[in-house]
Order: C-alpha cells, then structure tokens, then sequence
C-alpha cells in the first residue's frame, strides 16, 4: 500500500512539475515572439489568452508526435469543452442542410419575417466549431432579433479547399430556398463570417451575387476578414507580425493547410516569391499598398521590392489566383452587385488591409459599405467580447456594432 501511495505522489509530483514547464515555456514564448504594441486592449489579458492558446498547441504536438491523435484534433477538442448553459430567449436546434450540419437559434419570441443570418466560424479553415461559436450567435440572435444559422463546415487539413467553401455555399443556397420555414424573409438573409469564415462569407456572397433564381442577399458582415494570399508584406502585415493572436507566418500556415495541405513552400509564401511578377502587376490595381490610407503606413511600414517565382511554385499555389479562395481579386463586374456590406478591422491586426482594401473596392464600385475600424483591436478580439474573466471591451464594442 505504501508503494502505492508513493507511485501516486511522484506521478503527482511529475504532472505537477511538467505542468508548470509548460506553462513557463509558453510564457517564455510569448515574450520572446510576440510584440504586443501599448494601444492594444487589454495586454495582460492578451498575453494569457495567447499562452492558453500555446500550452493547448504544445500538448496537441506532443500527442500528436506519440501517436495518440493530432494536434489540430486535440486542439479541437479542448476549444469544444465551453458549456454555454440554457438560453432561455432562444430556441435552439441542431440540424443539417443538406450534408451540412448546422445550428439555428431563432428567437423564441413570436415574427413573422425575420432576418437570416448565415454565420461562417473563424479558425483559419483548421480551427473552429458550431460549440466553439455558440455565444456570439446567441448574442447575435438575441440582439437582433434574426435567425442565426451557424454552419459546421468541413475543416482543413483533411478537407481541403473548395470544402469549406462548398459547404458554407450549399447551406447558404438551402437555407434561402426554405428561408419561410423559419419564419425569415427570403429577400432578407445576410451572411457573416469572422476572419477565415469572412473569406467565407465573402465567397459565397460573390457567388450569390450573380444568380437570377434567387432573392439578393440583403447584406454581407465582414469581421476582420482575411481576403487574399498574394501579398504577406502589406503594412498590416508587417507592422503587425508578431501580435497574438494572429501572427504573419500563421497567416500563411492557415492558407496553405486550406488551399492544399502542404507547407513545402510557405517560405515563398512569406516572401512573396510565389506568384509570377506579371500575375502580381495584374492585380495590383486592386492589392496594392498605395490603395492604403497614408494614415495606416506611419507605424514602420517599408515597401517590399516585386520578387518573380519559378514556374514550379506557382503551380502548387496558383490556385491563389481563384476568388472563390481570395475573394479580393474578383472582378469589377462581381463587386458591383454585391450588396450593402459591414466591414470591421482591427488596428493591430495583419489581416487588417484585407479589409481596408476590399473597403476601397467596394466603394469604388457604388457598394454603400459601413466600416467599424477598432484602434485598440487585435485578431479574433469578437470572439472573446463576453469570455467571463478574459472578456475585452474593444471586443463587445465591436459585438454591439455588427448587431
């Protein structure tokens, strides 16, 4: 029994000791990778949040190099462990949409002809869930007084690009032709979607935009959406490289797990060596830093000289080139019938002149557009506006503005 006793006690002792390693590696991490600028909400709070986030990543690896499962499972599984409780103002059910599992909360309060809004999940195509999202679609439902459908798209790296897509497309197109069932307007549907689920809304609501068969969209909720792969040496993107909780190299690692699974030319990526000088002054009318506000290049911006890419890179990424995947580069004719749209972007972000861009191409095309820009805002800051402790108030500024 003693020996017993004294097993139990060192395997305490090492689960103890080996917890409080991470916890310090993590903390060593942040300090020595991130750059968490003064103006950001909250920096204390930002710095946990994100040695969280890198604890959960290292247990993920370490199960992941024994063989147990791998790391975005893991980290998967953890981010699903959120109970939300009861709300008593909502009904809420989970259903699919063709092969497409949803969730629809609908105000319990009887309308008739209510707005419908699709909501795409953030998470870089790998990360994210119908659990993960379940508080801002209730805050949204609630607050709006809309049916909120939260779509669980498949997630890369094990369903690559177009799925995710796909998925959010098909159950937008479901959820329009039988809108009347859950008591919504057909001519009154909006679709949002934050970070790689606004790429996603911003696919689909071009895709949408061009079919005579169906209602238009009424709208289209943007929150800071990342819309492009051509360029990672933008002034966000550079200025804000190393701000949790998006870095510059996550950017891309999250682009290229969707696109094709593969990280074997990220650095190309980075450097922006991967798409053919002619193709890059193709679309510079549209992605380029001189479609900027001055205003936003004062925080150590320094232009990035054209590199050329080999013929054999550009073949593995050319699919970058596709809006459905890079919804900047669609075509005039695309943009202007796109509808009135709300776009959010955070200062201390590197997606933020994604946003700012399509901003421009929107408005240059007669697309009224209302744009909430956070100074004090950081990647992903929406979906931690009411996360009890950790709750940061630029983020439920932001959460009263999309509403």
């Amino acid at each position: 029994m003693a020996a017993v006793y004294i097993l139990l006690v060192l395997f305490l002792a090492v689960f103890v000791a080996g917890f409080i390693l991470l916890v310090l590696g993590a903390i060593n991490f942040d300090l020595s990778n991130s750059d968490i600028p003064s103006g950001v909400d909250q920096p204390v709070k930002l710095r946990i949040v994100h040695v969280m986030i890198i604890c959960t990543a290292v247990v993920g690896k370490i199960l992941e190099n024994i063989g147990i499962c791998s790391q975005f499972s893991f980290m998967r599984y953890i981010q699903d462990q959120m109970p939300a409780g009861v709300d008593p103002k909502l009904l809420i059910k989970n259903l699919w949409f063709e092969k497409v599992p949803v969730r629809i909360y609908q105000p319990k309060v009887p309308a008739s002809q209510r707005r419908g809004v699709m909501l795409f999940h953030g998470g870089g195509w790998v990360l994210g869930s119908l659990d993960v999202y379940e508080n801002i679609c209730r805050f949204i439902a609630r607050e709006s007084e809309s049916v909120v459908v939260s779509v669980g798209y498949r997630l890369a790296p094990e369903h690559k690009y177009p799925a995710a897509y796909e998925d959010c497309l098909n159950a937008t197109l479901h959820f329009m032709k039988n809108a009347e069932h859950y008591g919504v307007d057909p001519a009154s549907v909006i679709v949002c979607g934050d970070s790689a689920g606004g790429n996603l809304a911003a696919a689909v609501c071009q895709t949408l935009a061009g079919r005579s068969d169906l209602p238009k969209l009424r709208a289209q909720i943007l929150i800071y959406p990342g819309l492009q792969a051509l360029d990672f040496n933008l002034p966000s993107y550079q200025q804000n490289r190393g701000v949790p909780l998006l870095y510059r190299e996550h950017a891309a690692f999250y682009v290229l797990q969707y696109l094709n699974g593969s990280l074997l030319h990220m650095e190309e990526v980075l450097d922006g060596s991967h798409i053919p000088i002619d193709v890059k002054l193709n679309y510079r009318k549209w992605l380029s830093p001189d479609n900027i506000p001055e205003k936003f290049k004062v925080r150590g911006y320094k232009p990035h000289v054209l590199l050329d890419c080999t013929t054999e890179v550009f073949e593995k990424v050319k699919r970058f080139c596709e809006p459905t995947l890079c919804p900047l580069l669609a075509e005039d004719a695309v943009i202007r019938q796109l509808p009135k749209s709300f776009i959010l972007t955070c200062e201390y972000d590197v997606l933020r002149d994604d946003g700012l861009l399509y901003k421009k191409r929107l408005e240059d095309n007669g697309v009224p557009v209302t744009w909430c820009h956070l100074e004090d805002g950081f990647h992903g800051i929406i979906s931690l506006f009411d996360n009890y402790v950790l709750s940061f108030p630029a983020g439920k500024r932001g959460a009263d503005n999309i509403v």
